[in-house]
């Protein structure tokens, strides 16, 4: 039975993401575990269901006989307007029971732009937004992800940050737990505890103090636990690494309906805008017959009829024309395509996307990131124009005509010269299409060139760089648009929602009120335009005594603190200040599969970062 009545329900848009009863859902007996787990998406269901990291970890916590582990949504605006109005509170799906009671809340945090939503989730839950205002008997916040490397801006929220890759750390955090809970100890003796636990950190046990200036002037520890740096926790046998035999399959549509199997995690190439990259570092991949065997287990237990080879450079796969191969002998005739995200242009083959399109023909998508050769070079991008132009070539003569060019906009030390080169790089695409379509019929090409806006992230050699302005970004969006070919369609991000990005993915822990403010002040989903207000947040950074220009319009000193400096990844400070100069100089670093660069992670150990990627 539903939490919320059906009459609400069907005044809603997409009742669905609310009902729960999805195929693959788990369901407990909630008398005979011992810890209740809400897993939280800071978005709609359609988003959060889309997520790899939420299937995996979902299904692996649910594996434990102790633990019910249920999935947590962000409800539209509609929805929640009227459970406040009739004072109902945020539930998870498959119990249909408010969260307020579970043990642990655990959001996995994908992007910046989602802060906001994560507060209205809590206070929704009826709990205190501010850590510490919980008391005992309240589920503790967890947060992990990708931007949780640098947990700042949200430290005054949340209780416990993983620090990795949660495959590696949540059981442990979960074992810490429950010997807890048995031992009826206070509140404050269960973040003593889970901050013993390599990978996890506790903001309430550090102190930050500023400079003048507004810079950070030392970071210190205030308990015996707390560990300064913490160390990101790191899968060492990736083909033992746990994974999902089943999904939930959802009953509506989500952006991306279909199974996505992790071929390979990290990335060699090291380009310097790409947090990425460098944080799910070092490269490790599944054999040939562990994905083979999940996707089979997979294609049995959901009905999907698509499976997505994800990775961050899936073609640098070792040997992805066999894993093709492999799967195409086994599901060709059930009518089972596949699909990989993108394509370095520099690896891109016409056997492997025949291979690919064997079944079911889509468009292809190449990121050449840079317009031209001089900013290429800055960004350690390693690919170049004749890459791309053959690339293309083999596309068109292989029969495809729907093509998608990504660009990256406003990089570090980019002139208009190199803006232009984004138009004329892609009618240079557009005219090979004509070129091999020259002596016979053939269909109008559908050519995309989409821009995104550069945002410095924590862990690049970036991060010490400025972000343009709104209105710099839109100069050049405009300086695009109007030398781009008629031909050949264009699509661009809301230049608010870049600067935003960029100015809370490098906050310190002040940025928090901030947060806090907008909140108070109505915002929410501020990743969607229709919902975001710039404003909102240009009066919240003028009420906290804060400015958006310190964080994000300013080339950091490079022997400031930074707010991440006591999260290790791996990589060193030293060397991502090594790849900064050598960006300023346009040098190349050769990838980590041709030569140790020496970045850090060999600190790690034997069999997780060598010169051949071991399983």
């Amino acid at each position: 039975m539903s939490y919320i009545p059906d009459d609400i329900l069907l005044s809603v848009e997409k009742p669905s993401r609310y009902t729960g009863g999805e195929w693959n859902e788990v369901i407990k007996d909630k008398n005979e575990i011992d810890i209740r787990v809400g897993f939280c998406f800071a978005d709609i269901y359609d988003i959060g269901m889309s997520h790899l990291g939420l299937k995996l970890l979902y299904h692996m916590l649910n594996e434990r006989k102790d633990t019910w582990c249920e999935r947590v949504f962000a409800p539209w605006p509609d929805l929640e307007e009227k459970m406040r109005a009739e004072g109902y509170k945020l539930y998870a799906l498959e119990s249909q029971e408010p969260v307020e009671n579970f043990d642990m809340l655990m959001f996995t945090l994908q992007y910046e732009m989602a802060f906001t939503n994560i507060l209205n989730m809590i206070d929704l839950a009826g709990l205190p937004v501010y850590s510490k205002d919980r008391t005992e008997g309240m589920p503790f916040i967890i947060a992990g992800g990708g931007v949780a490397n640098n947990p700042e801006p949200l430290a005054d929220f949340v209780d416990v940050f993983n620090i990795g890759e949660g495959e590696e750390v949540l059981n442990e955090i979960l074992d810490c737990y429950k010997e807890w809970k048995k031992a009826k100890k206070p509140r404050i003796e269960f973040l003593k505890e889970v901050s013993k636990i390599e990978g996890v950190y506790v903001p309430a046990f550090y102190r930050t103090e500023y400079n003048e200036d507004g810079t950070i002037k030392s970071f210190e520890p205030t308990e015996p636990e707390a560990k300064n740096p913490v160390k990101k926790r790191v899968v060492e046998s990736y083909d033992k690494c746990y994974f999902p035999e089943k999904f939930v399959v959802p009953y509506g549509n989500v952006v991306h309906d279909r199974i996505m199997i992790e071929v390979m995690r990290g990335c060699s190439h090291g380009c310097r805008f790409c947090q990425a990259g460098f944080i799910y570092r070092p490269v490790r991949e599944r054999s040939i017959d562990t994905i083979v065997n999940l996707a089979d287990k997979l294609v049995k237990s959901t009905g999907y009829e698509e499976i997505s080879l994800l990775s961050l450079s899936t073609c640098d796969y070792t040997d992805i024309a066999g894993l093709a191969d492999r799967l195409l002998d086994k599901f060709e005739e059930k009518r089972v395509s596949l699909s990989i995200p993108s394509s370095r242009v520099d690896a891109f083959t016409l056997g492997l996307a025949e291979r690919v399109s064997k079944v079911r023909k889509s468009g292809l998508t190449f990121a050449p990131e840079a317009g031209t050769q001089r900013m290429r070079d800055i960004i350690n991008k390693g690919v170049n124009e004749e890459d791309l132009l053959k690339s293309a070539r083999l596309a068109f003569e292989g029969g495809w005509n729907n093509v998608k060019l990504y660009f990256m906009l406003g990089l570090p030390y980019e002139t208009d010269e190199d803006v232009l080169g984004i138009p004329a790089l892609a009618k240079k695409v557009l005219d090979e299409y004509y070129d091999v379509y020259a002596n016979r019929k053939c269909r109008r090409p559908e050519i995309t060139v989409s821009v995104s806006t550069f945002v410095p992230k924590p862990f690049t050699p970036f991060q010490w760089c400025e972000q343009i302005t709104t209105e710099e970004i839109k100069r050049r969006q405009q300086l695009i648009k109007t030398n781009l070919d008629k031909r050949i369609r264009f699509s661009w991000h809301n230049p608010e929602t870049s600067v935003l990005e960029g100015t809370l993915s490098r906050g310190d822990r002040r940025i928090g009120q901030v947060i806090y403010n907008v909140w108070k002040d109505g915002g929410k989903f501020d990743a969607w335009d229709e919902y975001l207000s710039y404003e909102r947040w240009e009066k919240a950074f003028a009420d906290a005594g804060l400015t958006m220009e310190f964080y994000n319009q300013r080339e950091r000193r490079e022997n400031e603190i930074l707010p991440w400096d006591h999260i290790s990844v791996g990589v060193t400070k030293r060397f991502f200040r090594c790849e900064f100069e050598k960006a300023k100089r346009g040098e190349l670093t050769k990838g980590c599969l041709e030569k140790c660069s020496a970045c850090g992670m060999t600190s790690y150990g034997k069999g997780v970062c060598v010169n051949d990627i071991q399983n």
